[in-house]
């Protein structure tokens, strides 16, 4: 592989340290994906975007998926309502 260097704004740099964070992934590893599916080179899997959204110390009731999404999100939802 070939090492990069690119710059990245702070909200977008923290935004790619969170998710990389949360997917326990590399920055690395989540730039690549973008840029495959962004030149269209993937291999035709799709991650399921939803999975491991929320976090739930009791079994999941399907009829509060909606409830525990907004409690999970409800940072996020909030910067993006005000930016």
């Amino acid at each position: 592989m070939k090492r990069t260097t690119i710059t990245l704004s702070e909200e977008l740099a923290a935004r790619l340290d969170r998710d990389a964070h949360q997917k326990r992934l590399s920055s690395s590893e989540i730039v690549r994906r973008a840029l495959e599916q962004y030149f269209g080179l993937t291999n035709g899997k799709r991650e399921i975007p939803f999975a491991g959204v929320a976090r739930s110390r009791e079994p999941v009731d399907a009829s509060k998926v909606h409830e525990m999404l907004a409690e999970s999100w409800a940072d996020d939802i909030q910067k993006s309502m005000e930016g």
